[in-house]
């Protein structure tokens, strides 16, 4: 397989660009304001708000199964077409469209802003498997780490940045505030829309276009050769394991990035004040992690850094789940007067500093594993998992907290995490490298 050599420079930052703007619709819309918003203001069941987070979730569940049924097809279509940029674009299009239509979800419009959320979500999520797909080209396997954890570094200061308008300019999420909050929809949408435009200027789309075969349809060339990939995934057995730790790491991950701060307005009930500087610490950490990881991943190993980032998530969500009796415990036998919400804070540092690594390890491993030439369909798969995984997570989690309320729910995130841990010790990374090798240079086609 020929060398591959590293891209300008321009064209690397333009590629972290989309994960620079596009992490505005993750904070934003996701983890931090408008799933608040949703839960206790638009449908508003409170004190518990189990309906609203059993709503929450089965919209964002069938979003992600939208894209589990479309994202495999349509990563097997644009590598034969040479079309990645062209369906990324569309994906922008629609994300920053729907987002926008947010603003008109109103307190008692439950379906209306379910609609919009499942649409928004949809072309956000399938945007993050399409951009993926461009990481191979970008350089040689041993510089990946790096472009991956710079992308997703930058892509939490990103989210920093579309924060502080939402923080200095619309304020807290409440009843009251209903009519400066409910810009953060268009809001999102116009940081989305600009920030990206570099993405689509500086990223070219190396493959060339062939010819579709007579009597064929992109829809059945598609599906065939995503059938092909499934009958062929022994030839690709680390890909193969990858994917299936990638699904429960990814479930307990979606659970943390949708109900974070739905947390701690529910469980830890924190301060205005609190919230706004887990905003920006979280922030701060996730960009450091996956900075400070993304370099070491090259000498230390993909693989390695994964299984790191999965012993952090499982220390971290036992403290998410302690975190009131810690609190109580320190005041109990130290005397010290900590609250439960200041000592959420640490445990959201530690937690942050693991997002970002977990999931840019992940991407390095799938471009690692992927030959170039089947990379937007083998991102297209590692996007299935993820999106499955979403589902799966997210359809657990809103299910045992109308059960047993979201504190003792939350105990599910460290069972995937410990899952995805047991099979992420299947993968060896230097055999999926070569396997990927020996597929580019037509040893096993």
């Amino acid at each position: 397989m020929p060398s591959r050599t590293l891209a300008p420079r321009r064209e690397i930052l333009g590629w972290a660009m989309f994960d620079f703007a596009n992490s505005s619709y993750t904070l934003l819309i996701i983890t931090v304001v408008f799933g608040d918003l949703f839960t206790r203001v638009i449908v508003g069941d409170g004190p518990e708000y189990r309906l609203g987070n059993l709503l929450w979730s089965l919209s964002l569940a069938f979003s992600y199964l939208l894209v589990v049924v479309i994202s495999p097809v349509a990563g097997a279509i644009m590598d034969y077409r040479a079309a990645k940029k062209r369906f990324l674009f569309a994906s922008y299009v629609l994300t920053v469209i729907t987002t926008a239509g947010l603003y008109w979800a109103a307190p008692g419009w439950v379906w209306l802003a379910i609609m919009l959320l499942i649409l928004s979500n949809l072309g956000f999520a399938l945007g993050e498997s399409f951009v993926a797909s461009f990481l191979p080209d970008l350089g040689p396997p041993e510089d990946l780490g790096k472009i991956s954890g710079f992308g997703w570094a930058l892509g939490y200061v990103g989210g920093l940045v579309a924060a502080m308008f939402v923080l200095l300019v619309l304020g807290e999420v409440s009843a009251e505030n209903f009519e400066r909050i409910r810009w953060v929809g268009p809001w999102t949408a116009l940081f989305f829309m600009l920030a990206a435009i570099p993405t689509f200027l500086w990223v070219r789309e190396l493959a060339s276009p062939r010819a579709l075969p007579p009597g064929q349809t992109y829809i059945g060339l598609g599906l065939s050769r995503v059938s092909h990939t499934l009958r062929h995934l022994d030839r690709h057995r680390d890909l193969a394991w990858l994917l299936l730790s990638v699904f429960f790491s990814m479930a307990g991950i979606a659970i943390i990035i949708t109900y974070a701060f739905i947390y701690g307005a529910q469980v830890i009930q924190w301060d205005e004040e609190t919230r706004r500087l887990m905003f920006v610490l979280v922030q701060l950490t996730a960009a450091a992690g996956a900075f400070v990881f993304g370099l070491i991943q090259d000498w230390f190993g993909a693989r390695r850094t994964y299984v790191l980032t999965l012993v952090l998530w499982i220390i971290a969500i036992l403290l998410i789940y302690l975190t009131p009796q810690i609190a109580a415990q320190a005041h109990r036998w130290l005397g010290l007067d900590w609250q439960a919400q200041q000592v959420f804070l640490v445990v959201g540092c530690i937690a942050g500093a693991s997002l970002g690594a977990c999931q840019s390890s992940t991407r390095t491993l799938v471009g690692l594993f992927a030959p170039p030439s089947r990379s937007a369909e083998l991102f297209g798969f590692w996007g299935l998992a993820m999106k499955l995984a979403g589902v799966f997570g997210l359809m657990g989690i809103g299910l045992l907290q109308t059960w047993l309320g979201l504190q003792q729910a939350m105990l599910l995130c460290a069972l995937l995490f410990g899952i995805a841990l047991l099979l992420a010790g299947r993968i060896d990374e230097r055999r999926g490298r070569e396997a990927a090798e020996a597929h580019e240079a037509g040893v096993d086609v």
